[in-house]
């Protein structure tokens, strides 16, 4: 393992950790907010908040296993098990989402009297900070190993920043203008989640099919070749994407006449310049005279 990799999986695995941590903190503190004041809003968030752990407690022990290094029965490595997480967690947050949905319908037809809301005010602004911590914990694992395991994770937790500014305007609306807000924020928040989840759901799907890679980065492959002096050109260009890590394959063009030898040193070098712009990536050249490339 190189200095790059060891440095890669530990600071993943920081932010992982640090996800799971926060999560249970604040579970703890919304659950008690909640038996206090009895505030639907409160135990919407509550209940995201238990849905944070259980993502980034399965996504801490997906990233373990997505970063073993390639095996025996595993040759592409273990990527995938990140998209597994992914179909996972869609299927909690749809069950957590309709069960919110319901509790917030019955709220707004009947409003529930909030009981010290100042108790539920002072832990979401407690939530809202540690939140905001953890983001700026995760953006700077990001920009230093570009992680889409925890880019994911951040994002997320940057929608629980605006949960979060949400319940408090609902406790405060709730308290004093407006007794339904609490239900309708509610069944707001369901909502939000049921959106989430069909998003997560997509890109797991489109990474265990194999979806390709988006049309900037296939261009990246076309312009390392073209900017090659000895490449002709490049075609039947495939890729797909495992958890991270990036797998592309095309059909270098070359002259009829190259030497085997200085054909190879060709691919290499093209080999290593997509790998380098588009890492973790792994990159397979067949190399084709350019005699026998049909033109369509």
């Amino acid at each position: 393992m190189t200095k790059k990799q060891a440095s890669y999986q530990r600071l993943v695995k920081i932010a992982a950790f640090c996800a799971v941590l926060f999560a249970v903190v604040q579970i703890s503190i919304k659950l008690y907010a909640w038996f206090i004041t009895g505030a639907s809003a409160m135990l919407a968030s509550s209940t995201d908040s238990l849905l944070d752990l259980a993502a980034s407690f399965i996504n801490l022990i997906m990233l373990t296993i997505a970063l073993r290094p390639a095996d025996h029965n595993h040759k592409f490595g273990h990527g995938k098990a990140e998209s597994l997480t992914g179909l996972f967690q869609s299927a909690f947050i749809l069950a957590s989402a309709i069960f919110l949905i319901i509790h917030g319908i019955e709220h707004t037809s009947n409003p529930v009297i909030i009981q010290q809301s100042h108790v539920g005010i002072w832990v979401t602004i407690v939530a809202f900070a540690l939140t905001l911590l953890l983001v700026v914990i995760q953006k700077w694992v990001l920009k230093q190993t570009n992680s889409l395991a925890i880019e994911a994770d951040s994002l997320h937790y940057q929608s629980d920043l605006l949960l979060n500014a949400g319940v408090l305007c609902s406790l405060i609306l709730s308290d004093y203008l407006w007794p339904k807000a609490d239900g309708i924020f509610t069944v707001i928040v369901g909502v939000f989640l049921i959106v989430g989840a069909f998003k997560i759901l997509k890109q797991s799907v489109d990474q265990l099919m194999d979806h390709e890679l988006t049309d900037e980065e296939i261009k990246i492959v076309q312009d390392v070749v073209t900017k090659h002096k000895l490449a002709i050109g490049v075609h039947d260009i495939r890729s797909r994407q495992a958890g991270e890590k990036r797998f592309i394959q095309c059909h270098l063009e070359l002259d009829d006449d190259l030497p085997l030898y200085q054909a190879h040193e060709i691919g290499e070098e093209i080999r290593l310049a997509v790998e380098a712009q588009l890492a973790p990536c792994e990159v397979f050249i067949h190399h084709d005279p350019v005699s026998v490339v049909v033109r369509h």
